[in-house]
């Protein structure tokens, strides 16, 4: 009898730490995952565009066409530079409104 209490309580005091583990790893991602949506929500606003994973992504590859053409004005090719700059503004201004 004094056996199945000691296992018992050592079993309800190994759950509560384990739930306080998870518990805790919930509320530190959440944070994370309450900023990430704020910065989002933000940028979206500020720039005037749609919150959608789509436009996301265009922003990013809009962003990736412009380093490109700074990436070929460095390396002197004014003409590659161009195209990815009128590429890169093109997205942008497309999505942007």
């Amino acid at each position: 009898m004094r056996v199945e209490g000691f296992f018992e309580w050592l079993g309800q005091a190994l759950g509560s730490v384990i739930r306080f583990i998870v518990e805790a790893l919930g509320d530190f991602f959440g944070l994370f995952a309450r900023a990430g949506h704020n910065f989002l929500e933000g940028l979206s606003r500020t720039l005037g565009m749609d919150r959608s994973l789509i436009s996301l992504v265009a922003l990013a590859i809009g962003l990736l066409l412009l380093v490109a053409a700074v990436r070929a004005f460095f390396r002197g090719s004014i003409i590659g530079g161009l195209i990815w700059l009128f590429l890169g503004l093109w997205l942008l201004s497309w999505l942007i409104h």
